[in-house]
């Protein structure tokens, strides 16, 4: 008899511009899926493992926006164009800024 392969959730992200990476968590089978007790154990610990998962993802998406927000700021200030700040930005979202302030 075959030995079963341990399932796993996984994603993967690649880029033209970023690093590529992968998220891989191994889940623990439901060896015996016959009785509602088992079934929800498992889909308890599947649904712990996707939020487990969301959670790097979007460690690594942030991580890299940071990335091409200073790759954005470099090449803006190497062409002289002026560079939004974006924490400015969000503050005075829907005001109208005077020109001349800072």
């Amino acid at each position: 008899m075959a030995a079963q392969q341990q399932p796993t959730l996984s994603a993967a992200y690649s880029s033209t511009t970023n690093a590529p990476f992968t998220i891989s968590l191994p889940l623990t089978a439901a060896a015996d899926s016959t009785t509602v007790e088992l079934k929800a154990k498992y889909l308890s610990e599947l649904r712990q493992s996707v939020i487990s998962t969301q959670g790097q993802i979007n460690r690594e998406l942030t991580a890299r926006m940071d990335e091409d927000k200073r790759r954005e700021a470099v090449a803006a200030t190497a062409n002289g164009a002026k560079v939004v700040d974006d924490e400015k930005e969000e503050e005075n979202y829907g005001e109208e800024v005077q020109e001349g302030e800072d």
